[in-house]
């Protein structure tokens, strides 16, 4: 997965963000790489070299909780034509439990 990041311009840059991006020069040179942490001096720095945006890393938000009810709701009515009794139908009554447990952050039973 990719982590949230944000074009920032340099005035709105604070020191101890983290670099998502490779900061490059005119001539395509690294300036900074990707990961690095921005300090008062690097920021002062950079508008010397043209660079009058960067990508910073995002704070992680908050995981949601999960609606069990709901995503029980809404995965019943996806499989709504699946009868897990019926023989011929097993993968699809197998699919329904996996996602199900996805869904619900369960661990899934092998």
């Amino acid at each position: 997965m990719n982590p949230a990041y944000e074009h920032l311009a340099l005035t709105a840059v604070k020191p101890g963000m983290t670099l998502s991006d490779d900061i490059l020069d005119k001539q395509g040179q690294i300036l900074l790489p990707q990961g690095a942490v921005l300090t008062e001096r690097t920021i002062a720095l950079l508008p010397a070299h043209g660079i009058g945006m960067v990508a910073v890393l995002c704070d992680a938000a908050p995981a949601a909780a999960i609606d069990s009810d709901a995503q029980v709701a809404r995965l019943n009515h996806l499989f709504r034509k699946n009868t897990p009794d019926k023989a011929d139908d097993w993968a699809t009554g197998i699919l329904h439990r996996y996602v199900l447990d996805y869904r619900l952050d369960r661990e899934i039973e092998q």
